[in-house]
Formats: C-alpha cells, structure tokens, sequence
C-alpha cells in the first residue's frame, strides 16, 4: 500500500471532533470509536475536560464503544481525562504503532472496519488506523484559548508531506439538500 493511501482519512472533519455526530456515525457504520487524547480531545497543556465534550460524548454512549488511545505517558494526566470521561484507556500507544488500537478495538468485540479512529495527526492516529484497516477520521486539533497564536508546526508539516505523497485533505461536507447523501 502507498503512502498516500495509507495517509488518506476515511473523513475529513474540518473541525473540532465536538461536530462528529451520532448520524455521521450511523451513516458510515460505525459502532466504535478509538479516540486520541492530546488536542483531539483536550488541549496538550490541559487536563481537564469542558462541559461541551462531556454533553458530545453523552450523546454518543448510546450507539458506539468508545475507548481513549493516547501516546502520552503521562499517568496522571491521561487517567484524570478517562476518568471524568468515564472511558476506558490506554496511554504509551507509540502510535503509528497498531498493538495498543488492536487491544482497545478487540475489547469492544467489534470487527475493524467498524470502529473509527480519530485524531488530529495524519502521521501517527490516521497512519495506525488506516494500518489495521479501520475507518479513519481526522479532526482539527482542540487548542489552548490562551494559545491560539500558537501554530503546530509539526502537523503543518505533516499536511505538507502528505500532500505531496497524493493524499487529499479536502473536508466533508454534509449534504443540506439531501442529509442522506455524502
């Protein structure tokens, strides 16, 4: 497989993961999520969680498996974001490494191919999920209010690189006119 397939998200947000509903979900088959943590979720320099992701993630519960994969290593932090999450979690992945999402994905009992994993990063949460074939799902980094100046240069790189590899990163849209349709 090349590299740009292998770096081509299934789904592009072109948003915070807070706009990844229940109907999108339902309309690509997916029963499971393998969330990333780290400005997927929260902003790196922050451990807790906002009231808007809480109420997101409650209205998910009822339809997907949902599970945190972060490369972090940080006990403590990750644990306190699970926590008041409610979510089961594995920190340490070294994705684009695929044995932690492989754990997380056979705990749900689910097939691959219907469990999405979601990230901010082409390079390691795309490269891994994309590995195992599950469905991909890239999401506009969360960030730090404090620190919107602050560019990530490393995932800038990354888009660049893999846009020169081939892979498209136009965002999805949904259809107004016809809901159902992509």
């Amino acid at each position: 497989m090349s590299w740009g397939k292998l770096l081509q998200p299934d789904l592009i947000l072109g948003s915070s993961i807070l706009d990844l509903t229940p109907e999108i979900l339902q309309q690509h088959g997916l029963k499971g999520l393998v969330l990333d943590v780290d400005e997927t979720l929260v902003p790196f320099s922050m451990a807790e969680t906002s009231p808007e992701l809480q109420v997101w993630l409650q209205s998910l519960h009822p339809i997907v498996h949902v599970w945190l994969v972060s490369n972090n290593i940080s006990q403590n932090r990750i644990s306190r974001i699970a926590t008041s999450l409610n979510l089961p979690y594995i920190l340490g992945a070294r994705k684009p490494s695929r044995r932690k999402l492989r754990q997380a994905v056979e705990s749900m009992g689910l097939p691959f191919e219907q469990v999405a994993m979601v990230g901010d990063r082409l390079f390691t949460d795309v490269l891994a999920g994309n590995r195992l074939g599950m469905f991909t799902i890239l999401v506009e980094p969360m960030v730090n209010p404090a620190k919107l100046r602050h560019r990530h240069w490393l995932r800038d790189a990354e888009v660049w690189l893999s846009q020169i590899l081939g892979v498209s990163l136009i965002p999805w849209q949904q259809n107004i006119t016809d809901p159902d349709k992509p």
